[in-house]
């Protein structure tokens, strides 16, 4: 029986193969794996960019909104390009982008705009010059002028020099408004290191004077127009004690009182005629620059009734220019005379023909009416017409005669003097100053003795019924009856408004 050969027996070793160790095979596999991968990737990426038609990628949607699945956004991933000519990528970008180029999308649209409002363009300065800060304006500065004040020395205060002075005189013809200042003006500069850059200065409520130095360094003035807005108010009251007061209450100005009283003057008597409960109403005009109140306006329309009887003054520009107040059918509320020609205190005689003299002692007539006034009140002539006396004459000591068309005449006594600018013979206008109220001749206090004559026969100057007004002129009327509707329909509502009141305040 053969011999068997036990394996442990044999002297045996294993044969050695010919490759490398095994840790060295795994680091190979490893490297062949991420070669094969970026093989794999770089082979995708070139099959999809052959596939583009444009050559690049679009860092946009994958698929259009009709494509896509609702509510999602696929976006491809952005690569950078192929490096390719320079022109060829040039032309490809260029061909891609108009490709992408949405035709009208919201989304594109809110980038673009969201884009342009948060990156503004800035301008870059020329060369190396960095953009210079401006420079402040000068402020002006207000001058009030002051009692015995000269342009001299209001520009001394502002830290000008007398030759400034001199230039702007020489400005040109508008600055010589500025020799007409008067205090309480207010003159507004500007001044830079001792020169004047500008002045302002308010001729009037609607005219500024204007002085600007110009590029040629030299001072400019002109006239500048600031026209005021014209409002329209009303007031109304009834009166207790007094038309002032009443009228204070509210809230109308001296002025426009005294404008009231004069448009109404022919017709009331507001020394002796006014009544408890007598009323008005007002409209007149309030004058804004800059939406703030300037002054009062002229009154535009009026009523006002005395004693129960109601007289309406309407304000009218003809076309000619004319400006006057005339009643609702078209007259005059200026008649040929004056009720009184004098503001006085109280009339301390009335006209009598029996009355008893307090200086002779005996009866004697007084044909006319006597005002007391303080001395040295202006007196007015009652109408137009022609001085035909002045000088003294008997008991009416320093007198004036006027003759006023063929059938009147007035006269005024016991002048303390004479007006200046008339003579006999002299033509005066109605309102116009004649003299002044003084007590010569016969007289035992200051007054004026005032008589009215008609066809020379004297008649009471309180009581004589006065000729009318003339009418508004033919031609004219119906741009009157136009032109004042509205301020005719005012007074009707207002007046319904006050009667309205009156009954509620009474219930």
């Amino acid at each position: 029986m053969a011999q068997q050969t036990r394996f442990t027996d044999l002297d045996f070793k294993p044969r050695r193969k010919s490759g490398p160790s095994l840790p060295g095979t795994v680091r190979r596999l490893r490297l062949h794996w991420v070669l094969l991968a970026v093989a794999g990737v770089t082979s995708a990426l070139l099959l999809t960019i052959l596939s583009d038609d444009a050559g690049a990628w679009r860092d946009d949607t994958a698929q259009t909104d009709s494509e896509a699945p609702a509510g999602q956004s696929v976006r491809a991933l952005t690569l950078p390009p192929r490096k390719t000519d320079r022109a060829e990528r040039s032309d490809s970008a260029a061909d891609t982008a108009a490709a992408d180029a949405p035709a009208s999308t919201e989304e594109s649209a809110a980038e673009e705009t969201a884009a342009a409002d948060t990156v503004p363009a800035a301008p870059v300065p020329a060369g190396n010059e960095s953009p210079q800060p401006e420079q402040p304006a000068v402020e002006w500065s207000e001058y009030q002028v002051k009692n015995g004040d000269s342009l001299a020395a209001i520009f001394s205060r502002a830290g000008l020099s007398p030759r400034v002075v001199y230039d702007l005189m020489h400005s040109g013809e508008p600055a010589q408004a500025l020799k007409r200042i008067y205090p309480g003006d207010v003159l507004k500069l500007q001044v830079d290191d001792g020169n004047l850059l500008a002045l302002n200065y308010r001729v009037d409520d609607s005219v500024m004077l204007h002085i600007e130095r110009g590029e040629d360094d030299g001072l400019h003035a002109e006239m500048v127009s600031t026209p005021l807005e014209h409002r329209r108010t009303h007031a109304s009251a009834v009166i207790n004690t007094s038309l002032f007061a009443a009228a204070k209450d509210a809230g109308l100005s001296d002025r426009l009182i005294m404008q009231l009283a004069g448009i109404f003057g022919w017709d009331v008597d507001f020394a002796l005629d006014i009544r408890k409960g007598d009323s008005f109403t007002v409209i007149y005009e309030e004058l804004y620059r800059d939406g703030k109140k300037i002054r009062n306006g002229d009154i535009v329309a009026a009523e006002f009734t005395n004693q129960g009887s109601s007289f309406r003054a309407l304000r009218y520009t003809d076309p000619d220019g004319k400006t006057a107040y005339y009643s609702p059918d078209g007259h005059s509320m200026k008649k040929p005379f004056l009720r009184t020609p004098v503001n006085f205190t109280r009339v301390s005689s009335n006209f009598n023909p029996s009355r008893y003299h307090p200086i002779l002692g005996k009866r004697r007539p007084h044909m006319g009416t006597d005002y007391a006034a303080p001395r040295g009140t202006p007196i007015k002539a009652s109408g137009d017409g022609k001085i035909i006396l002045r000088g003294r004459k008997g008991g009416y000591g320093n007198c004036i005669v006027i003759k006023h068309g063929a059938r009147y005449s007035t006269l005024y006594g016991h002048m303390s003097r004479f007006a200046n600018g008339f003579h006999t013979g002299s033509h005066v206008k109605q309102g116009q100053i004649i003299g002044y109220v003084g007590m010569t001749g016969l007289a035992t206090g200051p007054h004026l003795h005032y008589e009215f004559r008609v066809n020379g026969v004297h008649r009471d100057p309180r009581t004589v019924k006065l000729p009318d007004a003339k009418p508004i002129n033919a031609a004219f009327r119906d741009n009157f009856m136009e032109e004042t509707q509205s301020l005719r329909a005012q007074l009707d509502v207002i007046h319904r408004t006050e009667l309205a009141l009156t009954a509620g305040d009474q219930q």
